[in-house]
């Protein structure tokens, strides 16, 4: 059954915070149209991301969903789900939709592949893909955000996410972290406050295996990497405002604290296949 909650869920102290107010008509026709599609073939749909993690920015952040369906899925829904959730068609309040589909037999097992059956990207500020075939994308990004969804994944459609979502090898997942820095440290259609807090949330899992939202790590890393403090916090304040207006951050900087973060990740990497423990004491 649908799961979208109303603002009254945020009246019991344990209960998960409400979904954002500017996203709940838009989930929840997001949702019709995916059981319409899908029919008796949806087991989940998980809102994940920036939504998941409770730091959504609305006219900054993506609305990120993650949509579990059994094997017996027609081929055909595929084309039709994404025609029914595409932007305009289906308005999209915030900066875009990132939506992928996975087959249930491929997401309950751990992969370091991206594996998806669809991946759907849509918004005013995204451009448009819509993929059927995961050979055409790189691993890493689905490895994380299935970690994510393992860890932090809302359900609107469901059970709970780690009944559907295989949370990924630590080992995959450092190889994941090291591409992510490496494209981040590109530039290539990436704002930089979103290249330098990403990085910071990379560090910050490699310290404690958690997924902490962007700015709280972004918090995080400039209590402790004091020699990027003014860069990780310039970065924080400029993923304050909208994406159109974020502020510009010096290139060489940015650069810098991203070959940091590549490094403090091969070193955690190196550490865990001897069996050592890599500590946020050794960041230096």
């Amino acid at each position: 059954m649908a799961r979208i909650p109303d603002s009254s869920a945020a009246s019991s102290p344990s209960a998960p915070r409400p979904l954002p107010a500017e996203l709940r008509p838009y989930l929840r026709e997001l949702l019709h149209r995916t059981r319409a599609v899908c029919g008796p073939h949806l087991v989940s749909a998980l809102a994940v991301g920036s939504v998941a993690l409770g730091d959504y920015r609305h006219g900054r952040s993506d609305v990120d969903v993650t949509v579990v369906a059994d094997p017996a899925l027609p081929g055909r829904a595929l084309h039709e789900l994404a025609g029914a959730l595409a932007h305009p068609a289906l308005p999209c309040p915030a900066a875009g939709l990132e939506l992928v589909v996975y087959d249930a037999g491929f997401a309950v097992r751990p992969s370091d592949e991206a594996g998806y059956l669809l991946d759907l990207n849509t918004g005013a500020a995204l451009p448009e893909k819509a993929s059927l075939d995961p050979g055409e994308s790189a691993p890493f990004w689905y490895v994380i955000d299935r970690s994510i969804a393992f860890h932090a994944g809302r359900p609107l459609f469901g059970g709970p996410a780690r009944t559907v979502i295989a949370e990924p090898c630590r080992a995959a997942l450092l190889v994941a972290l090291r591409a992510s820095v490496r494209e981040h440290a590109d530039g290539e259609g990436h704002p930089a406050d979103n290249r330098v807090l990403n990085g910071c949330r990379s560090l910050v899992f490699c310290r404690t295996g958690r997924w902490l939202p962007k700015r709280r790590a972004g918090e995080a890393v400039a209590a402790t990497e004091t020699d990027f403090r003014d860069l990780v916090e310039a970065a924080v304040h400029s993923f304050e405002r909208p994406r159109g207006s974020a502020l510009p951050l010096p290139p060489a900087g940015v650069r810098a604290f991203l070959n940091r973060v590549a490094d403090r990740v091969d070193e955690t990497a190196e550490a865990e296949a001897t069996g050592e423990t890599w500590t946020a004491g050794e960041a230096g």
